[in-house]
């Protein structure tokens, strides 16, 4: 795969990808080392809690939607990294069996002033299960290399 610069992305550029199964086994995994609640770990106490059963942790989703992305939208050699998120949402549940897949849509994009071999993406993705229930939805920041630039021969 030839490299995706910050001029070879364009403000309307939409794909959706990804198709990732979550299972209990691996709900409770994670959630035992990074969100012990209830009702992530302990089925017992996730059918009396709200959500009536064992539901994935919302970073969970948040780290399934990332490993998506790297897998299909992000050039990881022209990746500079992200300052962060905005507006990062948690719709549904995420129950173990549902599947996920992402929907982005570049949104706007600037070049750096101070940096000029760099420029920032913006964009919105929107994450579904299978029956086409939002889950999840954030605003991304992707900081990206400019296309390097050739010098002229004479």
């Amino acid at each position: 795969m030839s490299s995706r610069y910050f001029e070879d992305v364009q403000i309307g550029d939409s794909q959706e990808f990804g198709s990732r199964t979550l299972s209990k086994e691996e709900i409770i995994s994670f959630a035992e080392k990074f969100d012990p609640q209830p009702f992530h770990i302990d089925e017992e106490a996730a059918k009396s809690s709200q959500f009536g059963g064992i539901i994935a942790s919302g970073w969970q989703t948040a780290s399934v939607t990332m490993r998506m992305m790297v897998d299909n939208m992000i050039d990881t050699s022209a990746s500079l990294g992200s300052p962060g998120v905005n507006n990062l949402r948690w719709y549904k549940p995420v129950r173990p069996g549902d599947t996920l897949r992402v929907r982005s849509e570049v949104m706007s994009k600037k070049r750096s002033q101070s940096r000029t071999t760099m420029g920032t993406i913006f964009g919105k993705i929107e994450v579904f299960n299978q029956n086409d229930e939002m889950v999840m939805s954030f605003e991304s920041i992707g900081l990206t290399q400019c296309r390097p630039q050739t010098p002229l021969k004479f």
